[in-house]
């Protein structure tokens, strides 16, 4: 699924690379049937929001909002556990489910973080993707209050991924 990889990429540590290629990702979201409209200009709407700043002006919004902010960490346990002993059998847990769905995590790599949840979701069909999604809903819907209280433009990003695990709950 195409827009689970797309939104993996706009929730990572903006680089270069992502910069440079945000007109290619316009393009993928215009030709991309499975996105609905209202996804895609929210989509949109970011990307050009993304494209009034420069490369340094997106990281250092990326870190105060992500990394100086815990109510925004997209370590999705940490929602659940805080620093609690329980986070670690989470993680190892998850890190075991990848494992088993052929999955490598690399070195360093911690695996509740959400834009690699997403890339692994975008190897799955559309309803494993929404089931998968579906069971963190309730860490992505306080995840997307957040934002929405920081009126970050990143909350219309976990907007769209709560909304497509919310679908699966209703299904």
């Amino acid at each position: 699924m195409r827009i689970y990889k797309i939104m993996a990429r706009l929730l990572d540590y903006p680089n270069a690379e992502l910069m440079e290629n945000l007109s290619g990702i316009i393009d993928m979201l215009k030709e991309d049937p499975e996105i609905s409209e209202q996804e895609r200009g929210a989509l949109m709407e970011f990307i050009s929001w993304m494209n009034i700043h420069d490369l340094t002006g997106m990281q250092s919004d990326y870190v105060q909002t992500f990394d100086m902010t815990p109510e925004h960490d997209l370590h999705l346990t940490h929602h659940l556990f805080g620093d609690d002993r329980g986070r670690g059998p989470a993680l190892i847990d998850l890190s075991e489910y990848y494992k088993g769905a052929g999955l490598e995590l690399e070195e360093g790599e911690i695996p509740d973080y959400l834009p690699l949840i997403l890339e692994y979701v975008s190897t799955l069909d559309d309803m494993q993707a929404r089931v998968f999604l579906g069971d963190a809903a309730k860490v992505l819907k306080v995840l997307a209050e957040n934002l929405e209280k920081a009126e970050s433009p990143y909350a219309k990003l976990l907007r769209i991924v709560e909304d497509r695990g919310h679908l699966a709950q209703a299904a």
